[in-house]
């Protein structure tokens, strides 16, 4: 293979010109998709065939009633002992009118602007006057207190917490912006301020241990043109916005081309020492590593290509994004670097070349590899018992996601979460829609037997907070009797409240409740029940149809869905990469010995997550995802190194040291950049961040482990000659 190489991309030294204008020709096209992505598909003929409008569904005009809201873009939380007092009433009503001047706030909704219920329709403010009694103020706070829309809804049950709910003028957020904003200002100052300082820690790493400032150029020329490529490519599949493709796959990609970057250019630059000119030593260099280089590329590509067919569209995206980026990164590894090198270029890295602080101290620590051989046993039972025990531990790791999550540790919209999760059930607020055919009236008794059989069901789950639906305005209307019975008092009520949980001339209500931020896996079988549940009403009960809608519930539904794929596609992956390699290298024992060092990473980062009490998220899945091909791609260098050496010698130990020197250097040195560059990303207040940057250096530092030191365990104790 290494000679199949050779032939197929030779040319790329002894062809400068025709190299140089590969690169431009794949670098226009990833300009084109960043300027005019749709180019292509403007060039295609179009269809002369016009399509006939679809009818669309007519609905009968609802009367021009604005319907009462409890939500806000922006949620005002208030904690006071004297809510109920003449100070506090005064004091709440300045805060009110004053939010209501401001120009961007269209409204304020708070339990003294809230509709009185009463059948005359009359005003009945909440607050009495600033003379009024004690007794008055005590009889206030009770009304409140029953109000379906005030009590458990703007006001908690101690009376000591109340929300005001702001319209932002021009927004269309619903009671998330403060956290939203935070959130995004978070993640956009962090990013921004991190990767500016981690690509300055990575490139004074590299310049420190390259001894050169062209050999650091020349390394990073390769991945920087590979994720410039691979964005630019991606635009051309119109996926809009998934989160996986703006973060996760620049990541991915750039550290995976860094990677054989680092491994091809330590190559050439030995070759250089030896005397070779600049020309001989890329093509020797190329075709040295170039196999390696490939293999990673494959086996990424193979492996994460999996992705396709998961469940979820956003997965499916990623992975076929990483398909194309590997390979165009390969692309740019495999041309960039020989022919920087084979140029002018060439001379100065030689130059530079010296001797790199890792080359000064690999002698010293060569040691290892004699240490590990003569103990080859116990060191591999050591690496396969560990691995098996610390997969065990991760496995415990269940998907999980909370929305606090992506705010700073501390900031006031946790804080105010955490306040409300304790103090109002929650502010995340899940609405169930409910709909009956035409054969139903109304103002049947039905209507209320199936919205209370919904009530019941959110009655039986502690974490459910505060069910409102239109049986809370019949409880709350004069009069007792079942509110099956009372359904024609509905016609009493101010339109803006009948209708905000009731629209007869749809043949449609809804019911809301609360849910606190305790993440998906403390809600899963909550909302899995109550499902359960209205499917039974559902059968029981003829021409009705009910679904569960919200934020919280897209999210256990597709989040869930997401961490579950790609929790999954690394088995797959990890299935896929180890046959690969036992294909490729025509070895079962390589496919199976590969596992060892591929798997013992990830294992050792899983679980960090479980004895620190992390669950499965999108951010440590990601995490695991990038770091898989880390480690594969080292793996497969030292394994590549091995068996060229293993040709030229009939000592497998012999081979082994000769391995662990040939490709040590490059080993340590990548994992000594990278990890300095997610150490910096540690000091982030961003927790998915910090969980990020810390699955990178463990994981990191697990593969320069297991490389090192059980993989030549393992080749000695296991390979067999033919």
């Amino acid at each position: 293979m290494p000679d199949l190489l050779e032939r197929s991309t030779g040319w790329i030294v002894d062809r400068p010109v025709l190299s140089g204008l590969l690169i431009a020709i794949v670098t226009a096209f990833a300009i084109a998709g960043y300027v005019h992505p749709t180019w292509l598909v403007d060039l295609a003929p179009k269809s002369s065939e016009t399509s006939e409008p679809q009818p669309s569904e007519i609905r009968s005009e609802l009367p021009d009633v604005e319907r009462f809201t409890l939500g806000g873009d922006v949620i005002l939380v208030v904690q006071s002992d004297q809510i109920f007092s003449p100070a506090g009433a005064a004091a709440l009503r300045d805060i009110a009118d004053s939010l209501e001047n401001t120009d961007f706030i269209k409204s304020v909704t708070w339990m003294d602007r809230v509709p009185m219920l009463n059948i005359f329709g009359l005003p009945e403010p909440l607050f009495p006057h600033a003379t009024a009694s004690n007794q008055q103020y005590a009889a206030a706070k009770q009304k409140a207190l029953n109000h379906p829309f005030i009590g458990g809804q703007l006001l908690s049950s101690d009376a000591k917490t109340m929300l005001m709910m702001l319209s932002i003028d021009g927004l269309f957020l619903t009671g998330w912006l403060p956290a939203v904003v935070t959130a995004m200002k978070s993640h956009n100052d962090n990013q921004f301020l991190f990767m500016l300082i981690g690509y300055s820690v990575i490139a004074i790493m590299a310049v420190i241990l390259f001894r050169g400032v062209v050999a650091v150029f020349v390394v990073a020329l390769a991945p920087a043109l590979g994720v410039f490529w691979t964005l630019g490519f991606v635009n051309y599949f119109d996926f809009g916005h998934n989160p996986f493709n703006e973060v996760v796959l620049p990541v991915l990609v750039s550290l995976v081309g860094l990677t054989d970057g680092v491994h091809l250019l330590v190559q050439i630059r030995k070759l250089r020492s030896s005397g070779m000119t600049p020309k001989d030593a890329a093509k020797q260099g190329l075709k040295d590593v170039g196999l390696a280089c490939a293999l990673t590329s494959l086996t990424t590509a193979i492996g994460f290509g999996s992705l396709a067919m998961a469940n979820h569209e956003f997965v499916q995206e990623f992975g076929s994004c990483c398909v194309v980026g590997v390979i165009l990164t390969f692309i740019s590894v495999i041309t960039t670097i020989p022919l920087a090198c084979s140029t002018w270029l060439g001379n100065f890295v030689h130059i530079e070349k010296r001797e790199s602080l890792v080359d000064q101290q690999l002698g010293r620590i060569s040691g290892i590899v004699d240490w590990v051989l003569e103990r080859r046993h116990a060191v591999s039972r050591a690496a396969i018992v560990a691995t098996v025990v610390l997969i065990g531990v991760s496995l415990t790791l269940r998907p999980d996601d909370r929305r606090s999550n992506s705010l700073p540790t501390g900031s006031e919209p946790a804080r105010a979460i955490a306040l409300l999760d304790r103090e109002m059930k929650g502010t995340d607020s899940i609405s169930i829609y409910v709909e009956w055919d035409k054969s139903i009236p109304s103002d049947s008794p039905q209507v209320m037997h199936f919205i209370e059989g919904i009530d019941q069901l959110l009655a039986d789950e502690p974490l459910v907070g505060h069910p409102l639906s239109i049986r809370n305005l019949v409880d709350a209307l004069p009069g007792e009797g079942d509110p099956a019975d009372r359904m024609s008092m509905l016609e009493l009520l101010p339109p803006s409240l009948k209708r905000a949980y009731y629209t007869p001339e749809h043949r449609k209500a809804t019911v809301t409740f609360r849910v606190q931020d305790l993440g998906i896996q403390k809600y899963s079988g909550v909302f899995s029940r109550i499902e359960n549940g209205i499917g039974q009403l559902m059968e029981d009960s003829a021409g009705f149809s009910a679904e569960l809608v919200g934020d919280s519930i897209w999210r256990w539904r597709n989040l869930y869905q997401i961490v579950v794929d790609l929790a999954a596609s690394l088995g797959v992956a990890s299935l896929i990469i180890f046959v690969v390699l036992a294909f490729v290298y025509r070895s079962l024992r390589i496919g199976l010995i590969s596992i060892v060092p591929n798997c013992f990473p990830l294992a050792v980062a899983g679980t960090w997550l479980a004895i620190s009490g992390q669950s499965l998220e999108v951010v440590t899945v990601c995490a695991f995802t990038v770091c898989l091909g880390i480690a594969v791609d080292d793996t497969i260098h030292f394994l590549t190194r091995f068996l060229e050496e293993q040709k030229r010698t009939d000592d497998d130990d012999e081979a082994i040291r000769k391995a662990f020197t040939g490709v040590g250097t490059a080993l340590i040195m990548t994992t000594i950049v990278l990890v300095a560059g997610f150490c910096t990303v540690l000091l982030s207040d961003s927790r998915d961040h910090f969980i990020f940057a810390s699955m990178g250096a463990i994981t990191l530092t697990a593969a320069l482990f297991a490389d090192l030191v059980f993989l030549p365990a393992l080749l000695a104790r296991f390979v067999k000659r033919d």
